[in-house]
């Protein structure tokens, strides 16, 4: 068994967590203890075993109070993204039917635009609607409830391609709030986690991996060091800082941090990385290779998506062997499926396909989960690859992000991986915009590192750079310069967002 109350006990002023910039520290016992209130509050305003809240705020020590007294509660918990507007977070609420909500001051006047009529608790001052958290857990014991019974959360979807959908799973089946956890023993087993390893977390963690995977660090009894919020060279500082073992990275981190100075990448100590987990976004091979060529092997990619139908595991020597591949299955069987749901031949381009006994459902989406699922019963995340000959995975991209130019399927995944290598590009995306003779043009976005050099040079210059692996086909027709691309913090890009605008649909959101 594994969880913070088995360590409370055997290991009580060890550090379950660390905020990486303040150093503020919260020990396994405090952590019990604060949970503990939490599921009294929760208890006390009538939130019962099934029910949900959401929770909607910065990295900050409380996030952990709130997740783990839910998880002890019985309850789903909804992480919402703090970057949303009102109608956004009011959207996410009224789908998952969340009975309560959390937030702070980080949401600013959004707080006072919410028009919900759940419970709002706030980690700092009150204000309107919103009732004192610190208040409200004034005089709660802070021992266990006496119906603890083992939550889960609810997660949702990005919203890349469309309005975000919760992935709700059923409560976990064995009611022992330290029952086994299949995350816990996989980060165990496959990504060399200890008691004693030392976590860094660098992205939000209202996004699935970066909540899941710091909760299953604490189960296993190891320290978590949570960064406010992503900078390249903290990163690093950090690492060498808190003798960082393990961590987890989107490609977004690995670009910003290889495109510091070189004399600031060597700056920091980094031997005590033992396992650099990457995930959530494709990386391109240069990317990977350089961060290898940095790092050495302790880089591990794995695929997988909140809905949990599997997974593919892939580490540095393997990926050396097969560049490119995100790996063989851990979890699950893939499937690589033409149009009509059956398999294919391997190095043949597909649908991917997991065959898994981990069922799911698109909360109030029928029609979604039904598009996921094809007649053998296997699901998918909307991806599309192909599989060789030794079973290792690769991606192409998303099917939804398939360019149709004068009849050509042309997929954006490897332009973009080629424009980001350019040295003066910092970020990329590549969209189809509308063509009167092709149907769609390919149109690629770009963010320079420095925007004083965007215009007519610099688009000749990554055309030329293009034109040494592309075909004619593939070249962009447009180039367009953005100070910033619409990237959401956990390194997936709204790409949609990009795409309305070519097609005139001004009323586009990010949700």
């Amino acid at each position: 068994m594994a969880h913070i109350s088995v360590f409370a006990q055997s290991h009580p002023d060890k550090p379950a967590l660390i905020m990486a910039g303040s150093g503020e520290t919260v020990s396994y016992a405090a952590l019990e203890a604060r949970s503990n209130r939490v599921a009294h509050l929760l208890r006390s305003r009538g939130l019962a075993i099934g029910d949900t809240i959401a929770i909607c705020m910065e990295n900050r020590t409380e996030f952990f109070d709130l997740v783990w007294g839910a998880q002890r509660s019985g309850l789903h918990y909804v992480a919402i993204s703090s970057r949303l507007t009102a109608p956004e977070i009011d959207y996410i609420l009224a789908d998952s039917g969340a009975k309560a909500i959390f937030g702070s001051d980080y949401l600013g006047e959004t707080l006072e635009k919410l028009d919900t009529g759940v419970a709002r608790f706030t980690v700092d001052a009150p204000v309107g609607a919103w009732q004192s958290l610190q208040a409200a857990l004034e005089g709660k014991p802070e021992t266990p409830i006496a119906d603890e019974r083992a939550g889960t959360d609810m997660l949702y979807s990005s919203g890349t391609t469309g309005r975000p959908k919760g992935v709700r799973i059923p409560l976990p089946e064995d009611p022992n709030i330290a029952g086994v956890n299949p995350l816990t023993m996989l980060t165990a087993m496959a990504f060399k986690s200890t008691q004693d390893s030392v976590y860094l977390s660098p992205a939000p963690l209202y996004h699935a991996a970066p909540l899941r995977w710091c909760m299953a660090m604490q189960r296993l009894g190891a320290t978590v060091v949570v960064m406010e919020k992503f900078d390249p060279e903290a990163a690093l500082r950090y690492i060498e800082q808190y003798k960082i073992t393990n961590s987890q990275w989107v490609p977004t981190h690995f670009v910003r941090m290889l495109k510091l100075p070189e004399e600031v990448r060597t700056r920091y100590d980094l031997s005590s990385l033992r396992v650099a987990v990457h995930a959530a976004a494709p990386c391109p091979v240069p990317i990977k290779e350089a961060m290898i060529n940095w790092w050495g092997p302790v880089i591990i990619e794995y695929y997988a998506g909140t809905e949990g139908n599997g997974m593919t595991v892939v580490g540095s020597d393997d990926w050396m062997a097969h560049k490119g591949t995100v790996g063989r299955p851990l979890l699950g069987i893939v499937h690589i499926c033409d149009e009509s749901g059956d398999e294919v031949p391997p190095r043949t381009e597909g649908a991917v396909f997991f065959e898994s006994e981990n069922r799911f459902s698109y909360h109030n989406d029928p029609d979604k989960t039904r598009d996921a699922t094809n007649k053998h019963g296997w699901t998918t995340l909307g991806d599309v690859g192909w599989v060789d000959e030794e079973g290792f995975l690769y991606l192409t991209d998303r099917k939804s992000f398939m360019i149709i130019s004068g009849g050509v399927n042309i997929y954006p995944q490897e332009i973009e991986n080629l424009l980001v290598s350019h040295p003066k590009v910092a970020d990329a995306a590549v969209i189809g915009a509308p063509d009167e003779d092709l149907g769609e043009k390919v149109v690629a976005v770009v963010q320079p590192l420095d925007m004083t050099q965007a215009g007519d040079a610099l688009a000749d210059e990554l055309r030329e750079f293009l034109r040494q692996s592309l075909s004619g086909v593939k070249m962009p027709k447009q180039i367009d310069f953005r100070e910033e691309l619409p990237r959401h913090a956990t390194g997936k890009l709204y790409k949609r967002l990009l795409r309305d605008e070519y097609w005139g649909k001004t009323d586009s959101k990010i949700v």
